[in-house]
């Protein structure tokens, strides 16, 4: 018995026994005890030095784990106390002193899924910037109703919110994200068929409703690893690398005669491949929830403690992320946020060529200048923003990106706006990553899903009326007014900020 043990447990003799760990009662303990199960104990407790014969090998499969919750393992320690072990996912191999970082091998290819799945958004998300005019020609449309499209593409992040999690629950984790691209890849043949202009905003639609699915399911997932900052860096990251290739890819082909709706091609061939990536990456998610790797006695523990507990439904969950002071505060943030980085990438094209009198086919890659800026924010700054505090940091750089958008605003000459707007990109890239960092720190794990969901939802709704209000501003008045516009969202995301309570820090 116990080399069939050995991986779980050390044998002692007898006067080297003090304090026994703490008797299970007969009545507590379940029928049937999975052995296999009790052989994950050394990924509890750590390697032995002299590990015992019959020690059994892991399968690498089963420490795959669920970003819903962090399970912990309470038990009799050798000094007659209890120990405390904290299972956190990880995609690298680092173990901490204080938790165990489990490294599912599955887990690089999902961070990296991740990855894809955000570049093809930011890829979305930049190419209206330089297509808007020769949208507006092709339909012969102004500036209020072609501003329709980040309406309707809100309104899709907005209803998300409210079923993403729901049908996580019924279908799983790669059938939710399939069902994601699916809308994604609707919504781009609607636009390569070129139809009419209704046509085109319920597209927008569809890429807003899979979108807001995927981000969701995203951000909890890199929110819950053990290097949250870094995966949620890399992954918004990747969102500002396909927002640098956006308007670079758009403006070289319309510029050329290729008509504005034929460059869609390209995001759809890339939301065919995500759909198929996320399904082999995440099929088997939902079957590594966290309680897997938790021998029968404490799992039976678990479902007892949580049915005596009074385990609340998905709508109580939903209604208490929503009342939530975190959430309401989040949500307000990102909405400022958003809509400042979708109004300057929307309008500030239209805004040279109008008060600059810039050339179109010029002028459009100013906006690849801008997301190329987040690119590089996301990847070079978010770690010093985590190593000095994401607080203290985000108070600087936000208010930096202000600063600068008052030179693009009062700078008469199209090189040196082109460098402002690139520098208040390179600003705003790790605002992001660092705020929700903040906020999966400040969110209980079980609202996380559904609180960032509507964070989502809220930060597109402002990716929409902040670029729609500054549309039909521009169509009365002139489309500078996308710079008062984005200097109060900034001063909106300062004043979010200042009231967040403060996070405590995690130490590494």
């Amino acid at each position: 018995m116990a080399q069939t043990l050995g991986s779980m447990i050390e044998v002692e003799s007898a006067p080297h026994i003090r304090n026994p760990p703490a008797v299970v009662h007969r009545n507590k303990a379940p029928d049937v005890v999975e052995l296999d199960e009790m052989s994950w104990g050394v990924q509890y407790t750590g390697p032995k030095s002299e590990p015992l014969s019959g020690t059994q090998t892991p399968r690498p499969d089963d420490l795959e784990t669920n970003s819903v919750g962090t399970p912990q393992l309470q038990g009799g320690s050798p000094s007659g106390g209890h120990h405390e072990i904290n299972l956190i996912q990880s995609f690298s191999k680092f173990v901490g002193p204080h938790a165990h970082r489990v490294l599912p091998p599955m887990n690089k290819w999902r961070v990296l899924c991740c990855c894809l799945i955000n570049f093809g958004d930011g890829l979305n998300d930049s190419m209206p910037g330089a297509i808007i005019p020769y949208m507006e020609k092709h339909y012969s449309i102004g500036y209020a109703v072609v501003s329709l499209i980040f309406v309707t593409n809100a309104l899709g992040f907005i209803m998300a919110a409210f079923y993403t999690t729901a049908l996580q629950d019924r279908i799983g984790r790669a059938k939710t994200m399939i069902a994601g691209q699916l809308l994604m890849v609707l919504g781009y043949i609607l636009i390569l068929c070129t139809p009419p202009f209704p046509v085109v905003v319920l597209a927008f639609l569809f890429l807003g409703l899979g979108m807001a699915m995927n981000l969701a399911l995203d951000n909890v997932f890199c929110a819950n690893l053990a290097n949250a900052t870094m995966a949620l860096g890399a992954m918004h990251g990747a969102y500002g690398i396909g927002g640098t290739i956006g308007p670079l890819m758009t403006t070289a082909m319309v510029s050329r005669g290729i008509l504005w709706s034929r460059v869609y091609s390209i995001c759809l061939g890339i939301a065919f491949f995500n759909l198929i990536f996320a399904a082999w990456s995440f099929w088997s998610f939902e079957n590594d929830l966290p309680e897997r790797l938790l021998s029968s006695l404490e799992r039976t523990a678990s479902r007892q403690a949580a049915a005596e507990a009074g385990e609340p439904s998905k709508l109580q969950i939903l209604k208490e992320a929503l009342k939530n002071k975190i959430t309401l505060l989040a949500a307000l943030f990102i909405f400022a946020y958003q809509g400042a980085e979708v109004s300057i990438s929307g309008w500030v094209i239209s805004f040279l060529i109008t008060y600059r009198h810039g050339d179109p086919s010029e002028v459009g890659y100013v906006t690849s200048g801008f997301w190329a800026g987040i690119t590089l924010g996301r990847f070079l700054l978010s770690h010093p923003c985590h190593r000095i505090g994401e607080r203290n940091a985000v108070f600087g750089i936000v208010g930096g990106a202000l600063a600068f958008q008052l030179l693009v605003w009062f700078l008469p000459n199209v090189i040196g706006d082109a460098v402002a707007v690139s520098i208040v990109g390179l600003l705003l890239g790790p605002v992001f990553p660092c705020a929700t960092a903040v906020f999966s720190r400040l969110l209980s794990k079980r609202v996380q899903m559904p609180a960032l969901s509507f964070v989502s939802a809220m930060g597109s709704s402002g990716g929409a009326l902040a670029p729609f209000t500054t549309g039909l501003l521009a169509q009365a008045v002139g489309t500078f007014v996308l710079h008062p516009v984005a200097i109060a969202l900034f001063v909106v995301m300062e004043g979010t900020w200042f009231t967040l309570p403060k996070a405590r820090k995690p130490t590494e």
